[in-house]
Parts: structure tokens; sequence; C-alpha cells
């Protein structure tokens, strides 16, 4: 019998674990190359787990509702039937081993399985053969896993299991949360399998707030979208950000995209476009090697979701009006289906928040996001009659003066309401 593993895949450069949310395919079922076999929950989208082979589906297949480090193995497809069996079946504990290098533990530091995986060990396997060949291929001993349901790698029974005692924390990873204060139990929460770097990012990070001071709590797991919104906040903490306001008259705006059925968001994005146009700093970004500069205005939209904050990202911003709207339509389809795509939400040179139909938001500063010079928050009108546009920027890059050349020329498209709407 020839087995191919069915891994969680890297659906991002940031993504380091999916939420597997749901099974499509049960364990026996002939598969063919392109069927899909599972959903996966990402931090912005709900992603299928397509097939790259025929064959069948064998377990043991990870559990559903459970975070699992990419590259994982959850599933494998076999070129033969198989038997029904407590091996190959959903309720079997997953006997699955990773396919990264990085998911190795070495033998000096691999923590005890756990209780249910001793009981369930056949006891020949209790006792390793001192006597038995030491090199093994990594494809035998996948396949002795599935077909024996042999005892576990603890460190992703762990992961898949969801904290079955502490075996998705590594010794090392134990020892400096101590040192260094930081709380495993919130960590392992937010975080399932916690290594030494986790540790070290909690610690660097903000400090945990002492609940054990305040009322009855219960911890909550985010989900991937926003803990990748939380995670992404965080790494733009660092950037050296100042904010400059302007107030500007988008009443015309507002007329004509109601006369015309228009965005109005779409509106401000060509304005911003023909804005970065003049002025091309605002299309670059910071990196160690030194400024970034892009050769198009690709700008992202902030769109509030019951999941979180998404950024869906229109390319090419100084294309036709009509253009933009189509492509918006798409994204928006997409984005109500939970099914955008990294490159969907990922790259934008420059980035758009629009609190404009929250009625009372006179003013409000938005965070640079990593990859980007600058934001523009967009407030609704104030008892003036005026709207608060407030950039906010990443400092290595632009200065304040440099805003405020930028925040002159985009009010003056703004303006320029006609020109918008080509």
């Amino acid at each position: 019998m020839n087995k191919t593993p069915v891994t969680m895949p890297l659906l991002s450069d940031t993504m380091q674990a999916g939420r597997l949310a749901r099974w499509l395919k049960q364990p026996g079922d002939a598969i063919k190359t392109g069927d899909v076999l599972a959903e996966v929950e990402s931090d912005k989208a709900i992603m299928d787990v397509e097939a790259f082979t025929d064959g069948y589906l064998v377990g043991p297949l990870a559990k559903a509702d459970t975070d699992i480090p990419v590259k994982t193995t959850i599933a494998w497809i076999s070129d033969t039937p198989p038997n029904t069996s407590a091996a190959e079946s959903l309720d079997a504990t997953p006997a699955i081993a990773s396919t990264s290098e990085s998911a190795q533990t070495p033998a000096s530091t691999k923590p005890e399985p756990t209780q249910a995986a001793k009981a369930s060990a056949p006891a020949a396997t209790a006792t390793p053969d001192e006597s038995a060949p030491k090199a093994v291929s990594r494809a035998s001993e996948a396949d002795s896993a599935t077909i024996q349901a042999a005892t576990p790698s603890p460190v992703v029974a762990a992961t898949l299991a969801g904290r079955e005692g502490d075996s998705g924390i590594s010794p090392f990873a134990r020892g400096l949360a101590a040192e260094l204060g930081v709380d495993l139990d919130l960590l392992a929460t937010r975080e399932g399998s916690v290594n030494a770097a986790k540790v070290l990012a909690a610690a660097l990070g903000s400090q945990t707030p002492h609940l054990e001071f305040g009322p009855a709590h219960r911890i909550e797991r985010p989900s991937p979208m926003k803990a990748a919104m939380a995670e992404n906040m965080a790494h733009s903490v660092n950037t050296p950000t100042f904010h400059v306001t302007i107030a500007a008259d988008l009443k015309p705006l507002h007329d004509a995209a109601h006369a015309k059925h228009q965005s109005l968001s779409l509106l401000l994005v060509r304005a911003c476009a023909l804005g970065i146009h003049e002025h091309p700093d605002f299309n670059a970004c910071w990196t160690p090697a030194g400024l970034a500069r892009r050769e198009r205005i690709d700008i992202a939209i902030a769109v509030d979701t019951p999941g979180g904050l998404i950024t869906p990202v229109l390319r090419d911003t100084l294309r036709p009006l009509d253009e933009l709207a189509e492509d918006w339509r798409e994204l928006k389809d997409k984005l109500e289906h939970r099914r955008l795509k990294p490159a969907d939400y990922s790259g934008a040179t420059f980035y758009l928040s629009n609190l404009g139909p929250f009625a009372g938001v006179e003013q409000f500063d938005a965070i640079v996001p990593s990859g980007a010079a600058a934001i523009l928050a967009v407030a609704a009108p104030s008892p003036d009659g005026l709207t608060r546009l407030t950039l906010s920027c990443d400092h290595r890059v632009v200065a304040g003066a440099d805003a405020a050349r930028f925040l002159a020329t985009l009010s003056k498209y703004l303006g320029a309401v006609d020109a918008l709407q080509q």
C-alpha cells in the first residue's frame, strides 16, 4: 500500500497554523485529483484543502475545530481501499507527524507521552528493541504509524487533540517561561503548541494582565482572523508614527456618489491614488536594506466583518473608476463568502480606513500596517459640516512636511469630483 500525505497548507507568508474547520470527505471515500477534502480557516478566510492525487482517503484524520501547524500531515490518500478499522476512523487518536524539520522533537527533550497514549500503545512497543536497525525511512515510520495506530508524536498529538496535559510545550520553553514570568496557560490557549520563540515574543510584548485580582473569568480562544490581527498590530507597535489631520468638505463628494450610485470609498481610493502619484514616497515602505519603492499603487480598504478586521486590496488604483468598481464587487463577494485568498488581502502599498458611516466619530488615528508608509483615517462629518482626515505616517519614510503636502494634494482631488468619477 502506497500512501500520500495530506498536509495543512501554507496559505500566506505569515501563517503558522490553520484551524481545520470541517472534513468534507470521510475515511474510505474514493478521491480524485482536485477533490475538496476539507475546509481550513486561516487568519482571513476559509480555504479548501484539495487532493493532489487519486486514491482513497485514510486516517487517522486530524480532528475538526483544531489549530494545526502548517505542513503537518492531517490525513493520507492510499492507492488501495483501506480496511475498516479504528485506526482509520475520525474518532481515532491522531497518529500524525509533521512533515517539517522544525517539528521534529530531539530525543533528549522529547516529552513523556500522555496517559491516553500510553494506554493505547501496544505492549510490545513499550520498550524499544535496542537491536533494531537505527535508520528507518520517514515514509516507513509514517506508514507504520497510520496502519498500526501506534503511539502518536507527543508534540503533534497535543497540538491536534488540544493541549492534552502539557506535551504541547517544549521543556526549554517551559523553563524559559518560568524564568521570564510568562503565563504558559494563557499562552498555550492562544497559540496551541508553544516553543521558545513564542515565549520570548510574549515576554517582549505586552504584559499579561493580573486577572487573578479581578472577577471570575474564562479564556476564549480567538478566531484565526482576530489572532492574526492582534499579531500584526503588535508588529506595528515599533513603527515611529506621527499623525497629521486636515478638515475637508466632503459633502459634494457624498452627493455625487449618491447621485451616480457609486461607492464613496472607491472615490476616496481614487483621490488617494492620484495624490500618491504626485507624492511617490507614500508608495514606499521601510526595510532594513532601505526604502522599497513600488511601481504600482495598490490600496487596501479596511472592512469590518463579524470575524474581525480585514483589508481587501484594490490593485493598480490609477485605473478608471468603473474597472475598480468591478474589482471591488468581486472582492466583496469573496469577502461575504469568506473565500478571499492571500493575494486578495496582502501586499497593499497604502491603506484607507473609513469610519464615516459611524455618526459621532469626529476624528481617529489608525495604525500604520507593516509594509506601508501611511494610512488615511476618514471620520464622520462633524457638526461644522467638515470631515477630519487623519494621515498616520511612518516617520522613517516621510516627514511632517511631506504629510502636509500630500494632504493638500488629496484635498484638491477630493474637490475635483468629475475627475474622480472617470
